[in-house]
């Protein structure tokens, strides 16, 4: 089995996520925070996600309170700010690190696989990492690439 399928993450409502349940799904993996001038990118997401989730795509969300603070809540506080604020349907996680000694696996892995302009490291909230429908990381977006920016290269990977 790709290791990828053998990660797992905690959701916001506290129960364990498998990402075997991803087999033959395309992914989009962003690290989040509701108090970044990129946040308002959870609309384009969700219309990413809304357009085409019953084509196989699902989008997984990890709020991160490493750059400036930008995600100070708690689960209940992410939870409404992004179903509130946003109408957030796809999955969102614990709040988690996606550099440093405490990286999640999930970014540790990510990390390994594709390096972005800082190398391995992660610049900033809403770095998207999209993994196809084999469980492979095939493309790093920049936290200021909009979601609506993505598009194409999710449509023609579905």
């Amino acid at each position: 089995m790709n290791d990828f399928y053998k990660l797992k993450a905690t959701t916001l409502q506290g129960n364990e996520f498998t990402f075997e349940s991803l087999q033959g799904k395309t992914v989009i993996i962003v690290n989040t925070a509701s108090k970044c001038g990129f946040t308002t990118q959870y609309e384009g997401l969700e219309k990413l996600y809304q357009k085409y989730k019953n084509k196989g795509l699902i989008i997984l969300g990890f709020p991160c309170n490493q750059f400036l603070n930008q995600e100070p809540g708690n689960a209940t506080s992410i939870t409404e700010g992004c179903l509130l604020n946003y109408g957030v349907t796809f999955p969102i996680f614990n709040k988690i690190e996606v550099n440093g000694p405490n990286c999640h696996p999930v970014f540790k892995f990510l990390k390994h696989q594709l390096s972005g302009f800082l190398g391995s490291h992660i610049k900033w909230n809403f770095t998207k990492f999209v993994i196809n429908k084999e469980g492979i990381p095939v493309k790093r977006f920049a936290p200021i690439t909009k979601p609506e920016r993505m598009e194409n290269f999710i449509a023609s990977i579905l």
